[in-house]
């Protein structure tokens, strides 16, 4: 693309992106021109990224864009990462979503550069022209916001092409919105969209005066009113086997709040219990998504209202419009005629009027279920849910909950204890309703989940096992959710694709995206976990603070310090103490201490004890201040059994640092027994897998010391579990172990035939290490330096590396300073080999005595 041509007699086959910034005039009238101004320059610094990325060429710029690119795949590769850094870019400066309408075609045309004196005039440097640029833009005007539509030429060359977007291209969703008339065109033309799940809107564009669609004979007003009499008979019966027009401008996927129930029979039991049930109800859809309860009350808090605000009709409809919500639901129970009557209203926030009203009534309190059942499908009804939709994806109230309203109401109450991260008081409200029905799937896999919450998810299995037994008793989602649980105990090598299936099953699912973004960061797979924090990070979502903290140590993990800061910001804001935590160590990684210290939250505010500093005052040199935080760390982990064995490690960094190689080596053999003690118990693979990692990590340093006996103890213990040791990481460990021996018993070719196949972007930071260390001991000192300098680049990574719950973050933090000692060392004339043996002699003792020797530390 770089080079046009001259001629403009020589048409070229190109692909046109079209684009234009929505209200952007309103914006800048809004803002001021000053902050318009910083958020324009971000917004360029994002096109010019994404254009490099993408391998574009900008031609022209407004309020909107034309670029020209050599691949389909290209242009639709940059308009889908342009919608997500707009609304990154919303986000960032608190402005609300961003969105641009996007017009994608490939066609012929003529590309000329202008003249220098042209130029200086003020002319383009490129022009383009030919039938390709007004149709691309016909498409664009035609696109609603935030849309993506793409012509038939387009289409099959692009979806064609998008499974080398690999998981994200078997995401994208595909609609044909039929044929269209475009005025200045002879020839109709079939349009289509493109989109990612949640943030393409996947509606019909809007005609205007340049564009209308053709629509059949038959379906045109005279001839429809000729027909009706004929068909109508057909007409009602199709009705209620297909969609009908929604009540309001409701789209598949769009979101609804769920004010509060107003009780008006004096049944206390109703209060908590009814309002459950509209939820499990409604979230049987597909179509209608209901923004969580833990959500609702987020954003009261942020609009300073009390938690325990009312929902009413004000102020669900405040909710609404401030998280996106499309329509408002206020449930009503009362007693008519002597019957128990379940009604609701439908909402339009923006008006905050009725649009729609349904009830059933019926005999006794035992009736309520089913009608609400019966209000929530006539409801679904409307928003435009066809009947064999609702068919397909629902299942009477009593079967999916419990036919008792005492059990639902402390299942409800368990719900908002967990929601509050008060996990041990859920356990007891769930466990209330397994006590008054032991049928109660839901409320079994309830207590699953508070349990594994406190780390003790060894208890909770047989409540995972009879949720199992009871797997019919659960909606669809449910069942998947469920299954994915199973997985996380049962087939921990499945763990990460089980998530991901469900987040692409349900894509507003939050929990199932960050769940997936957790297990793939555990497997070292950050490219792919940032891809479903990102999508967890919604306003809807009751857990995106917590999902942004996430989005950011993804990026750290790649070393995208950039990209990293804002969502650590905001969910350190937000009152996510971890992620404070985490803005500390961005800083740090960057060599930016003071500022790290700075950001470090108060003590107070911890609620359990993080190894992160003890790295940052390694990573400083500061030995002796590293063995003090890290003694107080082990003392501050007892009641966390798990933390307390990890805690080990950062005490032997920081005591080999210190100088103390013998005394890190007997902690490191607690460490081991200790680690090896948790791993013998019967428990679950997953918590296997945590303690097996623990152990390797202290057996690979301890061999690093030259201590031989703990790896050959863990390597017994792995032998004796295949289960466990066939995992990733923990066989990625287990090869480095086998590698430092290798390199022990003076094989370092070994070690290089070992560790070189596991390097795929997903190794462990230590195997680099081994890798690094085997190549300085075989004399290869290119090799040697090329590891090294990894080592010294991804600081980032260093930092952020799940392992053994950053128990190793201390010693990756050290190694990637040594490496920086190393390439200094191979870059001089003392980097032959039996000088590089000694200083990893002296290393073994203390990473001082091979730092202190350079000046730049």
């Amino acid at each position: 693309m770089d080079g046009m041509p001259h001629d403009a007699h020589a048409p070229q086959l190109r692909t046109l992106l079209l684009t234009d910034l929505c209200d952007s005039t309103s914006l800048v009238e809004r803002l001021g021109d000053s902050t318009a101004a910083t958020l324009f320059r971000d917004h360029d610094r994002l096109v010019l990224e994404l254009q490099q990325r993408w391998r574009g060429r900008l031609i022209d710029r407004s309020d909107g864009l034309l670029l020209l690119f050599e691949r389909p795949l290209d242009g639709l590769g940059f308009a889908l990462d342009y919608r997500r850094g707009l609304d990154a870019l919303g986000q960032a400066h608190r402005i609300g979503p961003m969105l641009a309408r996007a017009g994608l075609h490939v066609g012929e045309v003529l590309i000329w550069r202008n003249s220098d004196e042209a130029i200086s005039a003020g002319a383009k440097p490129i022009e383009v022209e030919g039938l390709a640029k007004p149709f691309a833009a016909r498409l664009m005007q035609l696109a609603r916001p935030g849309q993506i539509l793409i012509s038939s030429i387009t289409e099959p060359l692009v979806r064609r092409a998008s499974r080398e977007l690999g998981e994200r291209g078997e995401a994208l969703h595909w609609r044909t919105h039929g044929r269209w008339y475009f005025k200045g065109l002879p020839e109709i033309q079939e349009i289509h969209e493109v989109g990612e799940p949640g943030l393409a809107p996947l509606r019909a564009p809007r005609g205007d005066a340049k564009a209308r669609r053709d629509i059949p004979a038959w379906r045109r007003p005279i001839a429809l009113a000729a027909e009706l009499a004929v068909v109508s008979g057909l007409i009602v019966g199709g009705w209620f086997m297909t969609r009908p027009e929604p009540a309001i401008a409701f789209s598949e996927r769009d979101w609804v709040v769920v004010g509060d129930l107003r009780n008006l029979t004096g049944q206390t039991v109703l209060d908590d219990s009814l309002e459950q049930a509209f939820r499990i109800s409604l979230e049987q859809s597909r179509y209608v998504n209901v923004l969580s309860d833990l959500k609702v009350r987020d954003s009261l808090a942020r609009m300073r209202r009390p938690a325990d605000t009312t929902l009413d009709r004000t102020t669900a409809s405040e909710v609404a419009i401030r998280d996106g919500a499309r329509a408002v639901i206020l449930p009503t129970v009362s007693e008519v005629g002597g019957k128990v009557r379940v009604s609701l209203e439908l909402i339009d926030p923006a008006t905050a009027q009725t649009i729609y009203s349904a009830s059933e009534d019926g005999a006794g309190l035992d009736s309520v279920l089913t009608s609400i059942d019966g209000v929530t499908s006539l409801l679904r009804s409307k928003l435009g849910e066809g009947q064999i939709e609702l068919a397909t994806n629902s299942k009477p109230l009593p079967q999916v909950s419990t036919r008792s309203l005492d059990a639902l109401r402390a299942y409800a109450l368990g719900q908002e204890a967990y929601g509050k991260g008060e996990y041990e008081q859920a356990r007891g409200f769930y466990g209330q309703a397994i006590s008054l029905d032991p049928e109660f799937a839901l409320a079994h896999l309830g207590v699953t989940r508070a349990l594994n919450a406190t780390d003790h998810l060894q208890e909770g299995l047989p409540f995972l096992r009879h949720a199992q037994a009871l797997r019919q008793n659960l909606t669809p989602r449910d069942q998947v959710y469920l299954d994915s649980w199973g997985s996380q105990v049962d087939e921990p090598q499945k763990i990460s694709l089980a998530w991901m299936q469900m987040a692409k099953m349900y894509p507003d699912f939050f929990p199932a995206q960050t769940n997936a973004a957790y297990e793939l960061a555990v497997l070292n797979e950050y490219a792919r976990a940032e891809e479903f924090a990102a999508r967890a990070v919604s306003p809807q979502s009751e857990f995106s603070a917590l999902s942004s903290e996430h989005l950011g140590r993804m990026r750290l993990a790649r070393d995208d310090y950039k990209r990293a800061l804002e969502p650590l910001k905001f969910a350190c804001e937000s009152s996510v103490t971890s992620a404070c935590v985490w803005k500390s160590v961005w800083n740090a990684a960057q060599g930016n201490f003071t500022e790290a210290e700075q950001a470090w939250p108060p003590e107070r505010s911890l609620s359990v004890p993080y190894f992160d500093r003890v790295s940052i005052y390694l990573d400083q040199g500061k030995w002796s201040e590293a063995r003090v935080e890290s003694e107080r760390l082990v003392e501050l982990s007892h009641k966390f059994p798990s933390r307390s064995r990890q805690s080990l490690m950062p005490l032997a960094v920081a005591l080999w640092s210190d100088g103390d190689r013998d005394v890190a080596i007997e902690e490191l053999g607690r460490m081991v027994k200790l680690s090896l003690q948790a791993f013998a118990q019967p428990k679950s693979v997953t918590d296997r897998r945590g303690d097996a990692m623990t152990a390797l990590y202290a057996a690979i340093f301890a061999q690093r010391l030259g201590d031989t006996k703990l790896a050959a103890q863990v390597e017994a213990a792995l032998a004796g579990a295949p289960d466990v040791a066939s995992l990733k990481p923990v066989s990625a460990l287990a090869a480095v172990m086998r590698a430092r021996r290798a390199a022990n018993d003076g094989k370092p070719k070994v070690a290089i035939e070992i560790l070189q196949p596991l390097m795929d972007d997903t190794e462990p930071v230590q195997a680099r290490v081994a890798l690094m260390e085997a190549h300085m001991l075989a004399g290869n000192r290119e090799e040697a330096l090329a590891n090294a300098n990894w080592l010294a680049s991804h600081r980032g990574r260093s930092y952020g590396e799940y392992g053994c719950s950053w128990c190793q973050q201390p010693l990756n933090v050290v190694d990637s300073r040594l490496a920086q000692a190393h390439i200094a060392a191979l870059k001089s004339d003392a980097g032959d080999q039996d000088v590089l043996r000694r200083r990893m002699d002296a290393q073994r003792s203390a990473p001082a005595q091979v730092l202190s020797s350079h000046s730049d530390f």
